[in-house]
């Protein structure tokens, strides 16, 4: 992603090194340094700039099929999950023990019953609701830590040393090792699940941020503030942040189906969220049990937790085209 230009005039220096506009030797003026110490609008912030550029953005995230299928599976998935209660035909935690295992596509059973009598479509919607939540707390968690410790990280040298030692360390144990740890210390639920999976998240977030920042602080207009002695927070805040905004984004998308599938292994194993919550992987967990009486019952989460993660996949690589057209293959 080619960093914005700056729009202040330049001349040649003798030095070789960035131009504010004015004569070597002597100091910008009031209206140069305001221009130059100006938030740069990053390729996002662009995208505000007039329904031609929308256009543009969208005709590339959806150009490719596999863009195109990304972007409609997310939507169908985050539009399952939002409307749970509306789609469920029956409450997700009735239990009639007069039909069990009813096979798929019997009459008000889309996709049968389990060794209880619960509805597996209802269970299921509300399955991916809960994934999703888990999902989406996880990455804004990651992005609140990660993102200004990566900032800091890829600025400020000596902070570097320390933040940079301590990632290291993070990252040389397992994500979910992490998340289970975690969660076996606080105990199972849904929120302890996303504050684990989210903590477990952040190295990665450091890593991301902390490589574009050292990219963009070397860039024209982060040393044209910098010469005009802008403060740290509106360098990193107003110039750097927003033009590593496409890389956080994409980052974000590949968090969430890592943080869904993390999410149900927890509660396969039974540090996740609790019966009779619903949850994909307690319906894997369940499953154990009946296994060769009703295979049926482990296709279903298990293709649910296939569609989500390849959904958001797809979705991740198409827009990270769409932000980064450098990136395209091909």
């Amino acid at each position: 992603m080619s960093a914005p230009e700056t729009t202040t005039g330049t001349t040649t220096s003798t030095s070789g090194s960035a131009e504010l506009g004015t004569a070597p030797g002597t100091a910008p003026t009031t209206a140069e340094a305001s221009s130059t110490s100006a938030a740069r609008p990053g390729l996002l912030a662009g995208l505000l700039a007039g329904p031609g550029r929308v256009r543009a953005f969208l005709r590339s995230l959806l150009g490719s099929p596999s863009g195109a299928i990304g972007t409609v599976l997310v939507l169908l998935v985050v539009l399952v999950a939002v409307l749970a209660p509306v789609i469920a035909p029956h409450p997700y935690a009735q239990v009639n023990f007069r039909l069990p295992f009813q096979v798929p596509f019997t009459e008000g059973f889309l996709l049968g019953t389990d060794d209880l009598g619960r509805d597996v479509f209802s269970r299921l919607v509300f399955g991916v609701r809960a994934s999703l939540q888990v999902g989406l707390l996880a990455v804004l968690l990651a992005v609140v830590v990660g993102v200004p410790l990566g900032l800091l990280a890829g600025y400020w040298r000596p902070a570097d040393a320390v933040i940079s030692r301590l990632n290291d360390v993070a990252l040389a144990f397992p994500f979910l090792v992490l998340a289970v740890g975690f969660t076996a210390i606080n105990g199972a639920s849904l929120q302890n699940a996303a504050i684990a999976l989210g903590i477990a998240a952040v190295p990665t977030m450091i890593r991301v941020v902390r490589g574009e920042t050292l990219r963009i602080k070397e860039l024209d207009f982060v040393m044209a503030a910098k010469a005009t002695d802008a403060p740290l927070w509106r360098i990193l805040l107003l110039h750097i942040m927003p033009n590593a905004a496409s890389a956080i984004i994409v980052q974000a998308t590949v968090i969430l189906p890592g943080a869904v599938l993390g999410e149900a292994t927890l509660s396969f194993l039974g540090l996740g969220i609790q019966p009779p919550n619903p949850s994909l992987g307690i319906m894997l967990s369940d499953t154990q049990g009946y296994i060769y009486r009703a295979p049926e019952g482990a296709v279903w989460p298990g293709l649910a937790i296939l569609v989500i993660c390849l959904a958001f996949n797809m979705f991740g690589d198409a827009l990270r085209d769409a932000l980064d057209p450098s990136t395209r293959k091909g």
